[in-house]
């Protein structure tokens, strides 16, 4: 990076930090920390909701989503907008009714404090984990730009965000949320410029997207019911309803959003914002990755996109092994290069036969090139037991760093850094509140008056910060894409969350007993379900729903 990125870079960064905090200042209560006084209108909660959602994992691990998987991940948001119609109709006006500080305040009234801790206690680690991934993809650009230890560039990005959260609670998330949106939109409208503004000349953008379509990336809709894909129509419009309403109804960290609104009305229109925004805003991320692809179809590809892991490896005794690698790979490219405009002349000329023989091959050759990565990836693993194998993570930040104008590239890594910080900020802010109300008041320990509260809610949110930091410093060796695994994460517990608020909603018979029983049943399944892998992780969501609401009804009927 040139002085003028680290100009942009800074200047971003500071003008979202300070301008968070002076705004909220004032706030001194328990109320303006946790709730910011229920003071904000509707396009500060739609923008929160989708800055706390957007994180550098959607900015980074999407586009490389894109790039090797095409646009069927988009398919995952279909049931988005459907969950927010339900949730503004249902769970808004029950929140604002009760006057609560977090989702699962309710449950005690309704079952007992025992069902309360549980459910929270399901939140904290499902939030934490997941935080810990959100903190590790920024650190990913400071490790690959500098070649810094990854743990020393996560404790930097969780320690910054750290700050500006405990000084500022809600108000401060809310309004850096609004800032973050307006640069994000300006970066991603450019990014996708810069994309189409760097394919050979006589390239179209339509000939790009034409091109991406014979190699299988436009695949944007599978009609095929099959419970073992992760991303086809039917996944995405259950699971994903599923996943969607328990991450907007009973995630704290999005729940915490909607709460700041300052009526049931601003509230539920942030919320029908959000869920007609994101799939638009989902599809122009997942383009500028096949986009990018297209472009390297066109240019020399490196057989690795984690600079960091190949310079290790090329100073390694496995260096002339990966050199043979990397000469298949160039040889594969000249290959591929002439393929490819054999293919973009027969798409003009409406040649089919010429257009299949040049998919076929220029396929195969992809399909080449995925072998040697995967050859690579193994030599990772050889070399640096502790290094990313998994590179899906890199290709947009290689990108970035390679081919966009200098200026734009610390601008745009300063989204990529606000983004992250504006989810972790969210999230360390409703791991703490969820601690405080929902944990710690529930013990002898339970702080007495508002000052003491306040303190107990900042050091709480330094705790978690420090967990999530942890967390983050073994988020790669989980390996998967980041956008996959946080999301994997979610459905392993959402199902499990937003069935034990559905029957404390809608099943007033079930009574306390019986519904803590089903939760904790219903989580072993689901686990051991993903585990033998019987299903793709969405449906984990809606059998998470009919496993707590099945037995719940069961052991009410057995009075167990």
């Amino acid at each position: 990076m040139t002085n003028i990125d680290w100009l942009f870079l800074v200047l971003t960064l500071s003008s979202i930090i300070f301008y968070g905090i002076y705004k909220n200042r004032k706030d001194s209560n328990i109320d303006g920390y946790l709730l910011g006084n229920q003071s904000l209108p509707w396009y500060h909660v739609g923008f929160s909701l989708m800055a706390t959602q957007a994180s550098a994992i959607t900015f980074l691990s999407a586009p490389g989503q894109g790039f090797t998987d095409g646009m069927r991940f988009v398919q995952f948001y279909f049931g988005l907008p459907l969950a927010m119609i339900v949730l503004s109709i249902t769970f808004v006006p029950i929140f604002h009714r009760l006057k609560v500080y977090t989702a699962y305040e309710y449950l005690e009234n309704r079952f007992d404090a025992r069902v309360r801790i549980f459910t929270a206690i399901l939140f904290l680690v499902s939030r934490g984990l997941a935080t810990g991934i959100s903190i590790y993809a920024p650190s990913i650009i400071l490790s690959t730009i500098f070649g810094w230890d990854i743990t020393v560039t996560n404790i930097i990005m969780g320690g910054i965000v750290l700050i500006y959260t405990v000084i500022g609670g809600t108000k401060a998330i809310s309004y850096t949320h609004l800032q973050q949106m307006f640069f994000v939109t300006f970066a991603l409208f450019f990014a996708g410029y810069c994309v189409v503004k760097l394919l050979p000349a006589d390239v179209s953008t339509f000939d790009a997207i034409q091109i991406a379509g014979k190699t299988g990336r436009m695949n944007v809709i599978d009609l095929k019911f099959n419970p073992t894909e992760r991303y086809n129509l039917w996944s995405g419009l259950i699971g994903g309803f599923f996943l969607q309403l328990s991450y907007f109804g009973t995630d704290q960290s999005q729940v915490g959003r909607y709460l700041t609104g300052k009526s049931i009305k601003e509230s539920r229109m942030g919320l029908i914002m959000n869920g007609f925004i994101k799939i638009p805003m989902q599809f122009g991320i997942l383009l500028i990755g096949v986009l990018v692809f297209v472009f390297y179809l066109f240019n020399d590809s490196p057989v690795f996109y984690n600079k960091v892991e190949v310079a290790k490896i090329e100073n390694s005794q496995y260096a002339a092994q990966y050199k043979k690698l990397e000469l298949k790979n160039t040889a594969l490219i000249a290959d591929k290069k002439q393929v490819v405009r054999d293919l973009k002349d027969a798409l003009k000329s409406d040649n089919d036969v010429i257009v299949n023989t040049s998919s076929s091959h220029l396929n195969e050759i992809i399909e080449e090139q995925k072998r040697l990565k995967s050859e690579v990836s193994e030599i990772v693993k050889k070399n640096n037991p502790s290094g990313d194998p998994n590179d899906v993570n890199y290709i947009f930040l290689r990108f970035i760093m390679d081919f966009l104008p200098h200026g734009f590239i610390g601008l745009l890594v300063a989204i990529i850094f606000s983004a992250s910080m504006g989810s972790v900020a969210s999230a360390y802010h409703s791991l703490a509140a969820t601690s405080l109300v929902d944990v710690i008041y529930k013990t002898k320990y339970k702080p007495q008056g508002e000052q003491l509260e306040l303190k107990y809610s900042k050091a709480l949110t330094i705790f978690w910060g420090i967990f999530c930091i942890v967390v983050a410093s073994f988020a790669q060796k989980l390996g998967n894409s980041m956008i996959e695994l946080v999301n994997i994460l979610g459905s392993w517990f959402y199902g499990i969350i937003l069935g034990i608020f559905l029957v404390a909603f809608y099943l007033k018979s079930i009574k306390a007993k019986p519904i803590f029983w089903a939760a904790i049943l219903g989580q072993i399944l689901v686990i051991l379900i993903w585990k033998y892998e019987l299903v793709a992780f969405l449906w984990l969501n809606p059998i998470g729903v009919l496993l707590v609401v099945g037995f719940s009804w069961i052991f009410q009927k057995l009075k167990v």
